[in-house]
């Protein structure tokens, strides 16, 4: 079982997203503590696994999918080898490539099955074999989402646990320790996908600031109303 950080990352932004959206729709609303940790609790572990369970399928789709064309193109191999090596040809001519080069490429590539399977693969299809199982991709999608995401409930659990009831206080709480998790989940994605990381930081701190303003709104028009 091996952990992937993309998959972790993808998790842990929506779970803090989410879990701080729900905690502030519920203060927003003056409910108490308990409730914000009832739903809370609830919404880590019911769309965590959902998360990593559609995370699951498409990760195997993807994997079948990528499987069959494969099986596809050595059949055309097989069975059509003047033609895939035409197709091997026009890749590389439109790359630049031309004459006695061009007829040398098709040569070496050709000459070994899985050279020339891979490149048509990759370069006709457009598709790359994802060496991660669907299972660690939904683990790490799982964890990330529950680990990140119980920040924003820490701050009420300790409250409640010290026989504290104060909701403001805690949200104050949550709320730094939640902008914190947003601004570095964004950087450790900034780094990943070779972006900058302080602008990555800023972005997912905006989004999930965001999303964390209206949710509070909602709750707090909502309380409005019916009260």
């Amino acid at each position: 079982m091996k952990l992937h950080f993309d998959d972790f990352i993808y998790g842990s932004i929506d779970g803090a997203v989410t879990t701080f959206a729900i905690v502030a729709g519920v203060v927003g609303a003056s409910l108490s503590p308990e409730i914000i940790l009832i739903l809370g609790f609830s919404n880590l572990f019911a769309d965590g696994f959902s998360m990593a369970a559609a995370n699951y399928q498409a990760s195997k789709a993807r994997n079948q999918f990528i499987e069959m064309k494969r099986k596809q193109e050595e059949w055309e191999i097989d069975n059509l080898a003047e033609q895939e090596k035409d197709e091997i040809r026009e890749i590389y001519k439109k790359k630049g490539f031309k004459d006695e080069l061009l007829e040398e490429i098709v040569r070496i590539i050709t000459s070994r099955r899985k050279v020339w399977l891979d490149t048509m693969m990759k370069e006709e299809l457009g598709l790359i074999e994802d060496e991660k199982g669907p299972l660690d991709s939904s683990v790490s999608t799982f964890v990330g989402f529950n680990l990140i995401g119980l920040i924003p409930l820490i701050p009420f659990m300790i409250f409640i646990f010290m026989g504290i009831s104060a909701n403001s206080e805690a949200f104050v709480y949550s709320t730094i320790s939640v902008m914190a998790s947003f601004f570095l989940v964004g950087m450790i994605k900034g780094k990943i996908v070779k972006k900058s990381k302080i602008r990555s930081g800023f972005y997912t701190l905006i989004i999930g600031g965001i999303a964390s303003l209206v949710a509070y709104f909602v709750g707090y028009g909502l309380n409005f109303l019916v009260q």
